[in-house]
């Protein structure tokens, strides 16, 4: 890893509000948790952002040199639709919908999940914990955080005590808000209700004699809250203190801030040196959401089948689309927006094929080193992807030209310039060329083979029709070809 790169990398952390120089906490080793998805549906578009847009975070450490640890929890138990502990569980509902044992349900869209985070072309985290799988760990952190005191047990559920915590410690610090502001946010408790404060959350929960899934505890027959399984799960697999935790920005003012409070008070210290979060998506300027009707999930990005899309794009176009953006800045989903980031992406690809056959000239009549340093600057800044992509199209505008004869570049130039390319557009933004990848297959080579050689015969007889007929049907479902010196190329 080359020191000066890796001092010269900041990230913004949400925690302090600035951008920081990243100074991991045991160096050349990285800790970075992140929160997963709840699989009891499929995988929401916004999701999809956070986890491809940490996958590239990933993927730069891993480039920089960095040895990471990369955790991901699955959600797979303790999620009730409000964040006041109330309301169905989630998993129990779909699988009453859908007549299934709730770990069905869990397994199905853990698959569905892992089936679309690699056409993402994201890479696995180092480890996948669940919840259900750490229950105990669950329990023990508990068990500690009732013995600093800043828990109680009310009927066979255990809450946190929110109000006697920020007696000590700074509850809304990673909001920048005071705790009288979220008192006056929050609805005074009813008299039903178990809890002394009212930004108190629950720890684990009594479970109803219905309840499909429960666990006995200390405490009784239960579940635990939503909340507390991150913070088990991040201590149990990075520590109590690690380098980086992130996730989506709606995560900050409950989940990220109760897990915060929770940590500290168990562990004495805080749970993350770095909090990174990724901003929302809108669709044409209006938040994603189920209950707006503009929210889609990957599959139907994919395929179409959505009334707000005019046809499917490909995950690569989905992900080039997205890197566009700063993970940081709103990214605004729009039919024309995506069909230009198809065009791009198109392009980008294209330039790679042509850099393959550019020969060298005796000198160079650009800087390759430049817009190396250039490419470096941008992700060092907070992971800047826009920047990046303007930089690695200055790249395609040197290729094109050269190509054209326009401008030279030497043998050493020529292979800096290939490495940098691969380096940045698949390494570290995390893009696969879905041409070559279609063209790979063998039987999709060969039935080309078939028709070239068709319409190779139909122009030897000037049978003109035909020969045209075949190259423009080819070209309305995204085949071109192309006669040259050297015989017919092909691309999808």
């Amino acid at each position: 890893m080359s020191e000066e790169k890796e001092k010269r990398l900041i990230i913004y952390n949400t925690l302090s509000r600035t951008k920081e120089p990243f100074e991991p906490l045991h160096p050349p080793f990285v800790g970075m948790y992140v929160c997963g998805p709840t699989v009891y549906s499929d995988v929401h578009l916004g999701n999809c952002r956070t986890f491809i847009s940490f996958d590239m975070i990933y993927r730069y450490l891993l480039h920089l040199g960095y040895k990471v640890r990369y955790v991901r929890n699955i959600t797979d138990a303790g999620h009730l639709e409000g964040d006041r502990d109330e309301g169905d569980d989630k998993f129990a509902k779909r699988a009453k919908l859908e007549q299934l044992e709730p770990m069905e349900i869990v397994q199905k869209y853990t698959l569905g999940f892992h089936e679309v985070m690699t056409l993402f072309n994201t890479l696995p985290p180092n480890i996948e914990p669940t919840a259900t799988g750490h229950i105990l760990e669950q329990i023990e952190m508990i068990k500690k955080i009732m013995a600093q005191g800043f828990a109680y047990e009310v009927d066979g559920s255990v809450y946190f005590d929110v109000e006697k915590y920020s007696r000590e410690h700074d509850y809304g610090q990673l909001t920048n808000r005071k705790m009288e502001d979220l008192l006056e946010g929050t609805r005074e408790l009813g008299g039903q209700d178990e809890k002394r404060g009212r930004l108190d959350f629950a720890l684990w929960i009594k479970a109803k004699p219905e309840t499909l899934m429960q666990w006995p505890s200390p405490w009784g027959w239960g579940f635990p809250g939503w909340h507390i399984e991150c913070s088990a799960m991040s201590t149990k697999y990075l520590g109590a203190t690690f380098d980086i935790h992130g996730g989506g920005m709606d995560l900050q003012a409950t989940h990220h801030t109760n897990e915060i409070a929770q940590s500290e008070a168990c562990n004495h210290t805080a749970p993350a040196k770095y909090w990174m979060h990724t901003n929302m998506l809108t669709v044409n300027g209006v938040r994603m959401s189920k209950t707006a009707g503009n929210g889609f999930s990957a599959k139907e990005l994919f395929s179409g089948n959505h009334p707000l899309l005019e046809k499917g794009y490909s995950p690569m176009t989905v992900r080039f689309f997205m890197a566009q953006s700063h993970y940081r800045s709103t990214l605004d989903f729009s039919n024309e927006a995506l069909q230009a980031a198809e065009k791009g992406y198109k392009k980008l690809m294209e330039s790679l094929s042509v850099l393959g056959k550019l020969s060298p000239g005796a000198s160079s009549s650009v800087d390759i080193a430049e817009l190396e340093e250039k490419c470096y600057a941008a992700m060092n800044d907070d992971f800047n992807s826009p920047v990046l992509i303007a930089n690695l199209f200055e790249g395609v505008r040197i290729i094109n030209s050269a190509n054209d004869k326009k401008e030279t570049l030497t043998a050493a130039d020529l292979e800096a310039l290939k490495k940098l390319m691969h380096t940045f557009i698949f390494e570290v933004l995390g893009l696969r060329d879905e041409s070559k990848s279609m063209a790979g297959s063998d039987v999709i080579e060969g039935l080309m083979n078939l028709i070239i050689d068709i319409r190779k015969s139909a122009r030897e007889k000037k049978e003109w029709s035909t020969s045209d007929k075949i190259r423009d049907e080819l070209k309305a479902i995204g085949i071109e070809i192309k006669d040259t010196k050297e015989g017919v190329e092909w691309r999808i």
